[in-house]
Parts: C-alpha cells; structure tokens; sequence
C-alpha cells in the first residue's frame, strides 16, 4: 500500500476530448498513492470550497482563470497546468495574448509541456516566472495514441466498423465562424446593416485585423468543406462519409446536408481516437486530430482549397505538414483514391517524423501520464494534504467562490450569454457512476494493473478515484 498523497483534483472541461485521458491519469495516480477528484470543470469549480486542499491540475492559465485561480489561492489550493491548446498554436504573440496571463502565472507552481516547441514557446514568453519549472512530460492525450493503449478502444473501433462499413472521416475545424453559440464566433452577428462588427469570445486577444483575416478564411474553408461532403459522398460510394465537428461547433449545419444525402454520418460521440482507428481515411483542414492520425498511421489528407501562408504556416502547419495536402477537389480525389486502393499509405519521412518529436514526446519508454506523476510525487514530497492558509483567507475564498456561483448561475440565462446551459450540456453531456467504474476497469486491464481502485461519486458529476 503506498502512502497516501496530496489529492489531486482533474477537472474536465470537454468531454468527449479530455475524459478518457484524464482518467487514464488518475488510474496511473491511483497505484503510486494519489486520490483524484474528477468529473465537470464547471462543477468542480462550483464546489471547490467544500473540496480538499489539493493539487488542482488545470487546461490553461488565461486571463479567465484569473478569478478562479485568486479564489483557489484563498483556499490552500495549489495550482499546476499544462495548455490543452498548445499543441497547435497561434505564431508567439498572438499565442501570448490569448493563451497566457502573466498575473494568472502568479498562482501557478508548475507547468507540463508537450513537447519542446510547447516548452520554448512558453520559455520565451517575456513575462514568464523565471523560477517557473517547466516539464517536458507529454500529455495524456498522446498516450491514448500509443500502441499499446489502443486496445483500449479496440472494442469501440470493432463498433463503429459493424456499425457504417468503410468509411472516410472528415474532421472540421470551423468553431470561430460556426460556433454552437453565435456569441463565441470571432465576431458577433451583426446587429443591422452597416453596424460595427463585434468581437466574439473566440477573437479575445487577437488584433482586429488578424480576426479579420481568420475569419475570412476560415469562412471560405466552411463553405468549401460544406461543398465537399456530398462532393465525397458522389466520388466514392462504396464509403460512408462521417463528418466530426469540432466539439465547440454547432453540428445543425452538417446534419442538413447529411438529410439531403444518402450515407453521410453526422456524430461527434466520444474519443476520437477508435473513429479513427476504423476509418480508411482522415480528410481535414488544420485540424488537431491529423496530429493524432500522424501517431497512429491512419493516412491524413489536408483539403486546401483556398490557401492563406500567414495562418496556414503561422496556425496550422503542424497538422497540414503531417499529412498530404491537396489543393482541388480533383487532386483531393486521386490522393485519396490511392488510399483506399491501398498504393498509398499514411505519410512517413524523416522530416515529418523530426517535426512531430519536437511538439510531443512520451512516444515510447514511459507515459506522458507517468512522467505527470513523478513530478507530482516531487511536489507532494509525501505530504497527505497541503498548508492550510488563515481562517479569514479561507473564509474570504469560501465567500467567492459562494458568489461566483451564485453570479454564474444568474449569467446563463441572460440575453448574450456566450455559455449558455445548452452549452455546457453539449460540452459535458455528464457520465454515470456505472459507466465511469467500467471505463476505470478497462483502463486498468489495459494497463495490465492489478492494483484495486475505488470510484466513488461525491457530488453531481464529481467522483473520487482512489486505490
């Protein structure tokens, strides 16, 4: 039996994307020792007075994690982060301006990183800590691509063949001109005729210009990829076309297009990872998941029909240049011809596979989730829980954090919100105790550990995971 550690707490923001791997963590914390509090990001903050004091491991540390870091600090927690989205980023002072906060920084202790790109990005943020420890674990996401842990989904890839056949996957990236909710665009709809156009959540420390130009571009993408989809549909029908929208996109779009078609498949269910280990194919444009389909050998194909280098080289050069890029239909159809004939296989090289080494690591040898915990252990140094602060700064955290709610609740109801409850239910559609105690065995089994966990609910979605 190991000695009991300070808790961790993982809250998960988006489901389908985070969940599994996050619990891969906990599971690989469990066996050295570490209780995880896991389940809804939005839950855990609401309740995190009544929470332990433990290492809170967060997704980011922008400019809105300021407010739930000063609370969290109040409360004895302590605060170690990794960026969910600095994988594929932003060039530097754009990534800056959206993704860090210097005075958010002040409450982080530790960060992890990707890979080195991730690393020496954050290393040459002008206003980064300089006592701020920055390790190059990997993150759990990537240990889901690994051989070994695709067994995993084995089971779920099983499905999903039975399910539609052979299919082409199609991954969109269109969340800052579709998004689910018109306010988290990088611009508002526009109030009338000649109006100034406003801001949406998505454009949040970009220049004015730069959106512009994003927006622009991507709305041309949209248009042609919603083209596409039928476009494929006609050129291969022995194949089912199943579209993935991005998590944060609005699917109504793509499920009018699937009405008027005869095997187009609109689903974002669950981890992409077994959608793509049962597809032929990946067809995307500058989207995460080629990344993914890189690690695992599915051949990925980035549909580039109009063509912009400042964000194409400056945003999405990572998952463009792991995979083919065709810029025509024409040439997008004889590249993925040859895939499906099988005389083409996915892209290899030297140079991509030094490109892809320099923004993930944990490939091989140990686990991303792995080498997380052995800096865990060393910022526990065996402690059961950490310090507790002073009476009157718990009580002042305890009465934010009562009010933050209390505001938060009144919010998402009111005209404009950029989150409301509808919102949050896509995002987090919740799991059950049952579901959650199944998947945690057969991470275990896959793990090949025999040690014995614990999952308990402790409040809506908000489970302890404990050996």
């Amino acid at each position: 039996m190991k000695t009991a550690r300070t808790p961790l707490i993982i809250p998960v923001e988006n489901q389908v994307r985070e969940l599994d791997p996050k619990l891969l963590l906990a599971c690989v914390a469990a066996r050295r020792g570490f209780a995880s509090i896991i389940g809804s990001h939005r839950w855990i903050d609401f309740r995190i007075a009544s929470l332990p004091r433990s290492l809170y491991l967060c997704k980011s540390f922008t400019v809105m994690n300021l407010k739930m870091f000063r609370i969290m600090h109040r409360l004895g927690q302590k605060i170690v982060s990794w960026d969910e989205e600095a994988l594929v980023h932003l060039p530097a002072d754009m990534y800056y301006s959206r993704r860090l906060s210097a005075q958010s920084l002040q409450y982080v202790s530790h960060l992890f990183a990707w890979g080195e790109d991730n690393a020496q990005l954050w290393r040459q943020y002008p206003r980064m800590p300089k006592e701020m420890p920055i390790h190059v674990t990997g993150n759990p996401r990537g240990d889901l691509l690994r051989a070994e842990m695709r067994t995993f989904y084995r089971r779920d890839a099983d499905e999903l063949r039975s399910q539609y056949g052979k299919y082409i996957l199609v991954n969109t990236n269109f969340n800052h001109v579709n998004a689910f909710f018109p306010a988290q665009n990088l611009f508002r709809p526009s109030p009338g005729r000649g109006a100034r156009r406003c801001f949406g959540k998505a454009a949040k420390g970009m220049s004015s210009a730069f959106a512009q130009v994003l927006s622009d571009h991507k709305q041309i993408l949209f248009d042609h990829f919603r083209a596409l989809i039928p476009m494929l549909e006609a050129a291969f029908p022995g194949y089912t076309i199943v579209v993935r929208p991005h998590p944060t996109e609005n699917q109504a779009v793509y499920r009018r297009i699937a009405e008027v078609c005869q095997r187009v498949v609109v689903s974002n269910e669950g981890n992409v990872v077994p959608w793509l280990m049962a597809a032929q194919a990946l067809v995307h444009n500058g989207c995460t998941t080629a990344v993914e389909a890189y690690r695992m050998g599915i051949p990925a194909i980035s549909y580039r029909p109009s063509v912009n280098e400042e964000i194409d080289q400056g945003f999405y050069r990572l998952p463009n240049e792991l995979g083919y890029q065709c810029f025509s239909f024409e040439e997008l159809r004889a590249t993925l011809g040859q895939v499906l004939e099988g005389t083409l296989g996915a892209a290899g090289g030297k140079r991509r596979a030094a490109l892809f080494d320099r923004y993930m690591v944990a490939g091989d040898g140990p686990l991303a989730c792995e080498r997380m915990v052995d800096v865990l252990e060393q910022i526990s140094m065996g402690e059961s829980e950490l310090p507790a602060p002073g009476w009157r700064m718990r009580l002042a955290g305890s009465a934010l954090a009562n009010g933050r709610y209390f505001i938060k609740q009144l919010k998402r109801y009111l005209p404009g919100s950029h989150a409301p409850p509808e919102f949050h239910r896509h995002r987090y559609p919740g799991i059950s105790l049952a579901e959650l105690r199944e998947r945690v065995a057969h991470f275990q089994q896959t793990l090949g550990d025999r040690t014995e966990i614990r999952v308990e609910q402790m409040h809506e979605q908000i489970f302890r995971i404990s050996a």
